[in-house]
């Protein structure tokens, strides 16, 4: 089929995003139907006038969303996206689906920050000044890896804050973990072996489930995944979240870290992909230093992000590659152009160079502490019935049933009072009877939802 996309050249949105969101809006819209073939991505780059790595790209960020199915040999087609989205009442999706028709008097998502606290003043006053000085050179391409001055900064905020021992020549700025994850496809090469905790992040899992690895799901124990059967997988990577394990919560211990590393040491061909998605807010004792901090191996492949930081809309990840990975960059793909834009980058950079960063920071964990402290307040009830569990760190906490409720039956039960809550299992793969858990994430809302919201889960569950 043949695709007539116009494309601004001139604007500043890049062609890969133009492209992607074209075919994403084609799919929503149902004007391109389940099961329906694309154009394969060299005859597409043809038709446009593109690399054929810009429509890689695109292609890989809607298979990477679900709005895709790659089939192996034979293509690209349009998948399934009323199950994937949830605009059937059979499923539900773990955040909240943009454009939906259902409406919420509360919802626990744990994907929403508070943004009352944001400097909007300060980050509008950066922005004014970069634009208004003679700064030409930012409209130029830059370093693939991200500018230098942004790289240095992050590599030394991430050796005070965490302990890493990362060089700014290892980090590779992107516009979202789902960017880095399919940089690392090609790095660490197609048909591996990954193993995922279970449960994991959901976008995580969706992620590598689209790539061409075999994804082994690795039980968790007290310290989190579990390294016997870790071995016993047959898996070549592992991903894991350390310092605060979505979405269970748990904190791994040095011990079971130094197993994982050992473990990681072993064979060449193996690596950790040590995602640190929200290190930032812990409520008790000191900051735990990250896996990265204590490999003396070059095998843990170091992932963050600031959209819980600072804003999900800033789309600033970033990824620090051991110097073997760094290696086959260089050598293979440089050619990417980074993904973030650099007027952006500079913005940061200087709100992270002028101590803006660590007082919105110090404000941001107030925030936070005061509203897991008021929660775990209001929930006192719960705890007849519920195991309440994931406090001292994060925005969100977990419920378990200490009845025979599954998750469907507590998410539909919050949905009969208004209120939207989210199950642990959501989005994972994995069979929902596990867990009878759900998500209740506080990080959006204000004392008066949070109060309100639990006042009307009080009257389902209780």
């Amino acid at each position: 089929m043949d695709m007539m996309i116009r494309l601004d050249t001139e604007g500043g949105k890049r062609l890969y995003v133009q492209i992607y969101e074209y075919i994403k809006s084609e799919i929503r819209g149902g004007r391109l139907l389940k099961g329906e073939k694309l154009p394969s991505t060299r005859i597409l780059a043809g038709n446009l006038q593109v690399s054929r790595s810009t429509v890689d790209l695109a292609y890989e960020q809607l298979v990477s969303e679900g709005y895709l199915e790659a089939r192996p040999g034979s293509g690209y087609y349009v998948g399934q996206v009323e199950e994937l989205y949830g605009f059937h009442t059979g499923l539900r999706e773990c955040a909240p689906v943009e454009n939906a028709e259902e409406k919420f008097l509360v919802d626990f998502s744990t994907g929403a920050i508070d943004m009352g606290v944001f400097p909007f003043g300060t980050w509008r006053k950066l922005n004014k000044a970069i634009l208004s000085d003679d700064n030409g050179s930012l409209f130029a391409l830059g370093d693939p890896q991200g500018d230098w001055e942004l790289r240095q900064t992050v590599s030394r905020y991430l050796h005070a804050s965490r302990g890493a021992n990362i060089s700014p020549e290892q980090l590779i700025i992107g516009a979202g973990n789902e960017y880095l994850f399919m940089l690392l496809e090609k790095l660490l090469g197609r048909h591996r072996k990954i193993a995922l905790e279970k449960p994991t992040y959901s976008k995580a899992y969706r992620s590598f489930q689209s790539f061409a690895y075999e994804i082994s799901r690795i039980p968790m124990d007290k310290s989190g995944m579990d390294v016997g059967s870790l071995r016993e997988s047959g898996a070549e990577i592992a991903y894991v979240m350390p310092s605060h394990q979505y979405p269970t919560g748990i904190i791994m211990p040095i011990g079971r870290r130094q197993e994982l590393l050992k473990w990681a040491a072993e064979k060449e061909e193996r690596f950790i992909i040590e995602d640190d998605h929200d290190s930032e807010f812990r409520y008790k004792g000191k900051p735990i230093p990250c896996l990265q901090s204590i490999d003396r191996h070059d095998k843990v492949i170091y992932l963050g992000t600031f959209s819980k930081a600072i804003a999900p809309a800033i789309r600033i990840s970033f990824m620090a590659l051991p110097k073997p990975l760094l290696q086959i960059y260089n050598e293979q793909y440089r050619f990417f152009s980074s993904t973030v834009s650099r007027i952006d980058q500079r913005i940061l950079q200087q709100f992270m160079e002028e101590g803006h960063f660590e007082r919105h920071l110090n404000r941001m964990r107030k925030t936070y502490r005061m509203k897991h402290d008021e929660m775990l307040q209001l929930l006192k009830p719960f705890r007849k019935k519920f195991v309440i569990q994931g406090e001292n760190a994060g925005t969100y906490l977990t419920l378990k049933s200490k009845d025979e409720r599954t998750e469907a039956e507590l998410i539909e039960l919050a949905g009969s009072v208004g209120v939207k809550v989210y199950g642990m299992s959501q989005g994972n793969g994995i069979a929902e009877e596990e867990y009878r858990t759900i998500l209740l994430g506080f990080g959006g809302l204000s004392l008066k939802q949070m109060k309100e919201g639990l006042d009307l889960l009080a009257k389902v569950y209780l």
